[in-house]
């Protein structure tokens, strides 16, 4: 089943994001060769593609795991994570509709 895994960042965590980013792209990469990931990117803190020092609020990722404890567990490794950029994560069933 697809699953929303939507990520709110903590204020200030630019510097994180860019230490974890490889590893947390490396990670995605990983679902995209396994034919798991439907989406995934940042929500910038501005209405620009590159907020520079702005930053980023948070992330979404949709992506196919065979259950929300596997979503919950993989999402707990994240590098993001486990830098601090997340203040909160949020996991939830999702139905791909459109289009």
């Amino acid at each position: 089943m697809l699953f929303a895994i939507i990520c709110q960042d903590n204020p200030d965590s630019l510097e994180g994001r860019k230490k974890a980013r490889p590893a947390h792209l490396a990670r995605l990469e990983t679902l995209k060769q396994e034919g798991r990931l439907l989406l995934a990117g940042p929500f910038p803190a501005v209405e620009s593609d590159n907020p520079g020092p702005a930053g980023f609020t948070g992330s979404l990722i949709v992506a196919e795991f065979p259950s929300q404890a596997e979503a919950e567990k993989w999402a707990a490794s994240d590098p993001y994570h486990k830098e601090q950029v997340y203040h909160s994560v949020t996991i939830k069933p999702f139905k791909h509709v459109l289009p």
